[in-house]
């Protein structure tokens, strides 16, 4: 599953109202590893940065006048993103901007987002694992124990980074989502049963050839040193 995670920067909060993306940032993920590949790009947005927007993410226009414009890196985007499953926090925002974007081009590129790729809203996610709590990138970060200390700005990339690391640990993290169940549990003596967990979004990764040979090589130098090891009288 080869899935892309995207944040972009804007010059204000409302598309209806003219805005534009001045920046977009994304990671790419297969079968749930990071690759190195990523997308990157400033935009020359064609008007001023709101003064409220300055202050969330530090980009100026003076910074933007000599960037491309949307239409010049659009078929790089799309070909970046086509046939994914791209994650976003609070994705009907970016969802919103970029197909506005879209819209203004002509031909093959006048498309929506959701044509080409799929899209998962992680902040969506966030609201139901963790219900009443704050959910914004820089709550899940510390959530998750997700090193967030260089983020003094919003930066389209940094920000794709982080969640790529927070969406991670949202869906293969366990123990922390059966902390945050407030599903019902068992009374007595015995183990606690928590109930309600949604499996569905629990993804099982096997171990590759590799990391099984490495796990072999750890469990040969236990039984040289203790004459036995437990862990191979368990294994099935």
């Amino acid at each position: 599953m080869r899935q892309v995670i995207l944040d972009t920067e804007t010059t204000g909060i409302e598309h209806r109202e003219g805005h534009r993306i001045i920046e977009i940032g994304c990671v790419e993920m297969i079968e749930r590893r990071l690759t190195g590949r990523n997308y990157h790009v400033y935009i020359n947005p064609d008007r001023a940065v709101d003064a409220g927007a300055l202050e969330v993410h530090g980009i100026t226009d003076e910074f933007l006048s000599d960037k491309p414009r949307f239409a010049a890196v659009a078929t790089d985007f799309i070909d970046f993103v086509r046939g994914s499953e791209i994650i976003i926090h609070n994705a009907p925002f970016d969802v919103g901007f970029l197909n506005a974007e879209l819209a203004r081009l002509e031909g093959d590129l006048n498309l929506e987002l959701e044509s080409i790729a799929g899209v998962l809203d992680t902040l969506a996610l966030a609201r139901e694992l963790h219900p009443g709590q704050r959910v914004n990138l820089d709550a899940l970060c510390k959530r998750y124990d997700v090193d967030h200390s260089n983020r003094d700005l919003h930066g389209a990339l940094l920000d794709a980074e982080l969640l790529a690391e927070v969406y991670l640990a949202m869906t293969g993290g366990q123990v922390d989502l059966a902390l945050d169940m407030s599903g019902d549990r068992s009374s007595g003596d015995g183990p606690e049963v928590v109930t309600g967990l949604d499996l569905s979004r629990l993804v099982a990764v096997k171990a590759s050839a590799e990391e099984k040979a490495a796990h072999e090589k750890r469990l040969d130098a236990i039984e040289a040193q203790s004459g036995s090891c437990l862990w191979r009288t368990l294994e099935v």
